[in-house]
């Protein structure tokens, strides 16, 4: 599977990375724009993502933490095919990409 992701923290990077070793990671949001993947992983608190979202053709899997109820329901109007809270992201990442397909 061809994960594309836009996950700027390094740390949530890696993880994403030790998950997903084949994954390739974006510098800019915009970037998601023209991608061919199998799925499109979005940090979603990050400056842009929202904008995005609608121009992104592969299903998307976006994070955020819990209290962001405001983004949660702004991704899900702009089309990010999966929200999850950021601790069920992270607590099985492996899980959340093989079902965010």
């Amino acid at each position: 599977m061809k994960v594309v992701a836009y996950v700027p923290d390094l740390m949530d990077r890696s993880k994403v990375a030790a998950a997903a070793p084949e994954a390739t990671f974006v510098a800019r949001p915009d970037e998601l724009a023209s991608v061919e993947a199998d799925l499109v992983v979005l940090d979603l608190t990050r400056p842009g993502v929202l904008d995005v979202i609608p121009l992104v053709q592969p299903p998307t899997l976006g994070f955020c933490r819990h209290t962001m109820r405001d983004v949660i329901a702004a991704a899900e109007e702009a089309g990010c095919d999966r929200v999850l809270v950021r601790s069920e992201f992270f607590a099985d990442i492996a899980g959340a990409l093989a079902q965010g397909k």
